[in-house]
């Protein structure tokens, strides 16, 4: 279903499982403390230095609301479609189109005060499609009923993550990560397992849903990354103390049609559950891209408590190790000091956007919320929305 300012159904639905999520690691941070970020697997950083991205050193330049934001922010006040949601991956599709991409999200309509109403719909992923200035929103279900554009099992939802096009272009294959409830209660509920989820790349119209591997407690969702004949795929074993970044491969572009390879610390290995620990203190959601000779890795901090800060890392391999980690950004929205006064606001899961990049200025999204996202996000839309920032990486002198 596209909607294009039709108002849609309303249906009382509440956005708590992000946020649970968000909350139950940051209660098992304050308990246990978190360890220092860990660049690479032991030995690993023999050979770090030997391309110029990681031998400069950088110095990042940051100018805030860049190019989406004014647009998607235009869209989401106008209350007819996507109001605000998380996750923010982008794909270039056939048409000048670029799909955005979000996990849970808010639909409209928008109250004249800029709140919301408590029965707005609330569904757990869908996709904003820009063409030059034109925004239009895509769901499942109908004007009246919208549903997420992966129905949710009996037993849980969907949540998207990284994206990229495949068969030259025809599909656009989503990691679909399922989420299953375990109980009644707030807690009871776990990550289960990793899914593509592909669409027409035209008509936008789900094709299947296709199970990829799952066996090693790894969300292979981080990011998708193409480089000289593989896929690479970057995925996050969360332990809600610690992060760490895995990194799998596929031949080709079809993440279901070869094996998977495991990058172990040392070669590749068939085996999953080989997969070795490359860097603690990723997010869920990060980005890797080739970066001059070599590669760089955006993230947000997580090994600070509901951090403000955004980081670049340098390697020269997209296995890393990951070096000499360069702030990016401080992000103004976090804290009870921050642009909106509330201890309640939280940033997080910051990544590059590739596609958008001009030279050496990069396109870095990500996402705010709310602790008390009953109250806050109901109160203020404006909270609910992904933050686009341009940095550009300068050479040290």
């Amino acid at each position: 279903m596209i909607a294009e300012g039709a108002t849609v159904g309303a249906k009382k639905s509440r956005p708590v499982t992000r946020r649970l999520w968000i909350a139950a690691t940051a209660l098992t941070l304050v308990a246990t403390g978190v360890p220092a970020a860990q660049a690479a697997e032991p030995g690993a950083a023999a050979g770090a230095a030997e391309c110029d991205a990681v031998r400069t050193n950088w110095t990042a330049q940051a100018r805030p609301q860049a190019d989406p934001e004014r647009l998607l922010n235009a869209y989401s006040n106008t209350g007819k479609g996507w109001t605000g949601g998380d996750s923010t991956y982008s794909v270039k599709l056939s048409g000048g189109r670029t799909v955005w991409i979000f996990s849970d999200t808010f639909l409209g309509p928008v109250n004249p005060d800029g709140s919301r109403p408590t029965t707005t719909p609330f569904i757990n992923n869908s996709f904003v499609v820009q063409r030059g200035n034109s925004v239009k929103t895509v769901t499942g279900g109908t004007p009246a009923n919208p549903t997420a554009l992966v129905p949710p099992p009996a037993n849980g939802w969907y949540w998207f993550g990284a994206a990229q096009t495949s068969n030259a272009g025809r599909n656009l294959d989503v990691v679909a990560l399922r989420f299953e409830k375990t109980g009644t209660g707030q807690w009871d509920w776990r990550w289960a397992s990793n899914y593509i989820a592909r669409f027409d790349s035209k008509t936008l119209k789900l094709k299947k849903l296709i199970a990829i591997p799952s066996a090693a407690n790894v969300q292979w969702s981080g990011w998708l990354q193409r480089d000289g004949g593989y896929t690479y795929i970057y995925g996050v074993e969360d332990l809600g103390a610690s992060k760490y970044q895995h990194v799998a491969r596929v031949r080709g572009d079809d993440l279901t049609a070869k094996p998977w390879e495991y990058w172990t610390g040392n070669g590749w290995s068939a085996n999953e559950t080989a997969s070795a620990r490359v860097l603690e203190g990723v997010a869920n959601e990060h980005s890797v891209s080739r970066w001059r000779d070599g590669y760089l890795l955006v993230t947000h901090d997580t090994t600070e408590l509901f951090s403000k800060r955004v980081l670049g890392y340098f390697s020269c391999s997209p296995t890393g190790p990951w070096v000499k980690p360069v702030e990016l950004y401080q992000t103004p929205e976090t804290g009870a000091d921050g642009s909106y006064g509330n201890a309640n606001i939280i940033t997080y899961n910051s990544h590059d956007h590739p596609d958008q990049r001009r030279g050496n200025q990069l396109l870095v999204s990500y996402n705010v919320n709310s602790l008390d996202a009953n109250t806050d996000l109901y109160a203020d839309v404006s909270i609910y929305r992904p933050r686009f920032v341009a940095v550009t990486l300068v050479a040290a002198r």
